[in-house]
This record gives C-alpha cells, structure tokens and sequence, in this order.
C-alpha cells in the first residue's frame, strides 16, 4: 500500500515499488538512496532521477527536451529549481502517473545509452547529480 494518501489500488504494490521493479530491470541501471531519502536511478555517475516517495519524480533534462516536455504537459518545474530549465517534476497523484513517470525515465535511459555508444559507463557514485 501507498506511503502517503494517494489512493492506488491496496492490492498492487506502491507506485514507488511498481516504478522501481520497472526501471532497475533495464540493463546498466543502478538504484540506491541519497541523503534526502530519495530512490535514485542511474546509468553510471550519471542520475535518470529519482523519487521523493510515492508522491513525486524529479529529472535533469536538456533544455530543448524540457520544453518540449513542458510544453506537452509531461512535467513542471522543480520545486526547489523553479527558474531553471532542466531539472523537472512529476507528481504522482494518480495510477496513470506511474506510467507516465517510467516514460520519463525511459526517456533519459535512452538518452544516456545513446550517449554512451556501447562504452562502459563508470560504477555510480553517492551523491545525487542535484538536489530536492
């Protein structure tokens, strides 16, 4: 069941687990816990993002996907970043969040890979790429 009040199905697991079961089965992807209790993903030092809980997401994109994805109504600014333009949110306030938050993830996963180009990526680090 939820962590907090968003009301997912009790029978199902969280939308947390349910996007962590998804995103660590990708090849290459690492998940631990930074020092704000964020679950973060990455391929190598770089982070795809994390979650705050089951309540919301937080991602680094470029600036170009960014406002395409803000445009598109996929994300908001990050809460504590709100001027910029890279680090993004997504909240998780319904089932069909989950989904959306995992297509984000892909996004950078695939973004990451492409960069890469086959090259083996360096072991993660345990720092956060940034913070909130």
């Amino acid at each position: 069941m939820s962590t907090n009040s968003h009301s997912f199905d009790s029978t199902e697991r969280s939308a947390s687990e349910q996007i962590t079961d998804v995103v660590a089965s990708w090849p290459g992807v690492t998940t631990g816990h930074g020092n704000r209790g964020e679950r973060w993903f990455r391929m190598g030092r770089r982070e795809i993002g994390h979650l705050h809980g089951d309540a919301a997401a937080h991602f680094g994109f470029p600036r170009h996907v960014w406002v395409a994805l803000y445009k598109q109504g996929r994300i908001e600014p990050h809460p504590i970043f709100v001027d910029l333009v890279g680090p993004a949110a997504r909240r998780i306030e319904a089932a069909s969040d989950i989904q959306a938050v995992i297509d984000l993830l892909r996004l950078n996963y695939e973004r990451l890979t492409t960069l890469a180009g086959g090259r083996s990526i360096v072991a993660p680090t345990s720092s956060p790429s940034f913070g909130g």
